[in-house]
């Protein structure tokens, strides 16, 4: 914090009236240099416009707020990485949720997704997926392995019956 302070070159009162302690700090720089999810792509086709929101999903985990984000959690104790994964979660995680939303329902619209596949575990798939293959096997996620986990989980999962 002192550091901080002098930085700014103020004084550590002031940093701690905006930051109560150094993990609110940490976690507030961090959520500042996540990417921003701003615009749902529309590629014209359910299976594009996954690809791409996939790979900026992909792109915000290992960009370099990413990857410092999941260093933290893994250095802090319980009560500390909770606090951590919120900044995922609001951050990285829920935009990246809406935007499937939107993109399977386009889908849906479009006769390209059963209605009944826009459901909760249609949703969780994708990020479920990258999580899993991320946190337990190493996987940095190239663009082949993105494009194939949307051609071969989730075209399937969402294609209409007879299609």
């Amino acid at each position: 914090m002192e550091g901080v302070a002098a930085g700014a070159q103020t004084g550590k009162a002031a940093v701690y009236r905006r930051w109560p302690s150094k993990e609110d700090l940490v976690a507030d720089a961090l959520r500042a240099g996540l990417p921003q999810f701003d615009a749902v792509p529309d590629e014209g086709r359910v299976r594009d416009d996954l690809l791409v929101l996939c790979l900026r999903a992909r792109d915000a985990m290992f960009s370099r707020p990413g990857s410092a984000l999941r260093s933290v959690i893994h250095e802090c104790d319980t009560a500390q990485a909770e606090r951590f994964h919120a900044v995922i979660f609001e951050g990285v995680v829920e935009p990246t949720m809406e935007m499937l939303r939107e993109v399977v329902d386009r889908g849906v619209k479009r006769g390209e997704v059963r209605p009944e596949a826009a459901n909760g575990y249609v949703y969780d798939a994708i990020p479920a997926m990258m999580m899993y293959r991320s946190k337990m096997c190493g996987c940095e996620w190239q663009d082949r392995e993105v494009e194939e986990m949307i051609d071969q989980l989730m075209v399937p999962l969402l294609r209409p019956h007879g299609s």
